[in-house]
């Protein structure tokens, strides 16, 4: 366990105006979000001026409801793992000969997230505009609009808002347990809504005509079965496997998996009653072997009672779905920072060993709490890494050594695998001095 050295002092921050891209309000997930709401904005203008989308005569129902199921359509297809997969693939495609101005830019792939909460938050609104045109064309304008198309669209809304609400920052991190439940049951709730109002809206804008033949010409319909298909996939891989379960300390559990071999920077979602709860750990495969690991903490009641009580065998789902540790290979070195089973995502890399890392690990009595074996390991494949022992010397400024590192070993990048609060002080740190640097964003 070696020392980072300490000749470099961490420089003040810039000036605020110096800065304002670095701060959280300004990141790449919420460029993201702005970015799809000024699209939605410049189709209402569109709307409302060129478009004549509400007149006299009526409105424009079916554009409507075209810019709600597109909208939908990317805030449901970019959380798909499959193109998850595909993003990270892509984004990291770029040679480390590129300019360091573009790579730090495809680090952000991870970032995507932003589109889903864009496209959420722009379909409600348009679903609200379209639920508001739907009644007002019944009640003063045209008329034709079926009391049960509002019935199901007025059901399909409070749904959608019931989710964006559960999905709240604070909502979300205090009721993180009936968020997801609510994601996932208001959402197969929804669809099947979404089912049932493009059937009736079909049948309420083409009265006499052959319904098959309108759905079958409408791009719209074609949509749901994809979206369908794309909530379904992951269920679809459900399946039951053996877990073998090594318990170092009371503070934490070594699961091991020979059911796949995962490749390193993805993670798996596990759960002992599939329907109710998922948590999701970083894969440690290692090089020329069958199967991976997973670190799990005691951090709640299902962390406890899985070290408590191991079961034989867990749920998975899914396909093996890439990280934000996956972005290293952008960068000619990287120095990670982790605490505690944040050495569990970064293992993998120190392993395959594919683009020279410096690390930094603080936590608590690391052999005590993980294990000799785990220590062992994590220094075989780098005899140089700096291990702070959290119990011993109290807590770090990892800041301070994260900058230290940087300007040691002549790192491109920092990767932060640590709790909210941490990662996100990290990060900015980093970033506001022109350090490229990442970590999770907590936004699902």
């Amino acid at each position: 366990m070696s020392e980072v050295d300490s000749v470099f002092t961490l420089p003040p921050r810039p000036p605020l105006w110096q800065r304002l891209g670095t701060l959280p309000l300004f990141s790449h997930y919420n460029r993201l979000v702005a970015l799809v709401l000024l699209a939605n904005l410049g189709a209402l203008v569109y709307g409302i001026t060129v478009g004549q989308w509400w007149s006299a005569s009526g409105v424009a129902l079916e554009v409507l409801s075209q810019l709600v199921l597109a909208n939908l359509s990317m805030a449901i297809l970019i959380r798909q793992q499959y193109l998850i997969n595909l993003l990270f693939w892509l984004a990291t495609r770029a040679p480390t000969s590129w300019p360091l101005a573009i790579r730090r830019s495809l680090a952000k792939v991870y970032h995507f997230g932003g589109l889903h909460s864009g496209g959420a938050m722009a379909a409600i609104a348009w679903f609200v505009a379209l639920l508001g045109s739907m009644i007002w064309q019944r009640t003063e304008g045209t008329g034709g609009v079926l009391l049960t198309l509002l019935a199901i669209s007025a059901a399909l809304l409070g749904v959608l808002l019931l989710m964006a609400i559960m999905a709240l920052p604070g909502i979300r991190s205090r009721f993180h347990n009936a968020f997801e439940r609510t994601h996932r049951f208001a959402g197969w709730v929804a669809l099947l809504l979404f089912w049932a109002m493009t059937l009736v809206f079909a049948r309420d804008r083409h009265p006499g005509a052959d319904l098959a033949q309108v759905l079958l010409t409408s791009v719209s319909f074609w949509m749901l079965p994809l979206l369908t298909l794309s909530i379904a996939l992951p269920w679809l891989r459900l399946r039951k496997v053996p877990v073998t379960l090594v318990k170092p300390s009371s503070h934490a559990v070594i699961a091991r998996f020979n059911h796949h071999t995962p490749f390193a920077g993805s993670s798996t979602a596990i759960s002992r009653h599939p329907l109710w709860e998922w948590h999701s750990f970083a894969n440690i495969p290692a090089p020329d072997e069958d199967g991976f690991r997973l670190i799990i903490s005691r951090a709640g009641d299902w962390t406890g009672e899985l070290i408590e009580q191991p079961p034989s065998h867990v749920w998975v789902k899914g396909i093996t779905t890439a990280g934000v540790a996956h972005i290293e290979t952008l960068f000619k070195s990287v120095v990670y920072v982790a605490t505690g089973s944040g050495i569990g995502p970064v293992l993998p890399h120190l392993l395959a060993g594919q683009v020279p890392i410096h690390l930094i690990w603080s936590t608590r009595s690391p052999r005590a709490t993980y294990g000799d074996a785990l220590v062992e390991e994590i220094l075989q494949a780098q005899p140089d890494a700096h291990i702070w022992d959290t119990d011993r010397l109290g807590k770090p400024d990892l800041v301070a050594l994260a900058y230290a590192a940087v300007r040691t070993h002549g790192a491109e990048a920092v990767i932060c695998i640590s709790n909210q609060k941490l990662t996100e002080r990290v990060v900015e740190e980093m970033e506001s001095r022109g350090i490229p640097a990442y970590g999770a964003i907590w936004d699902s």
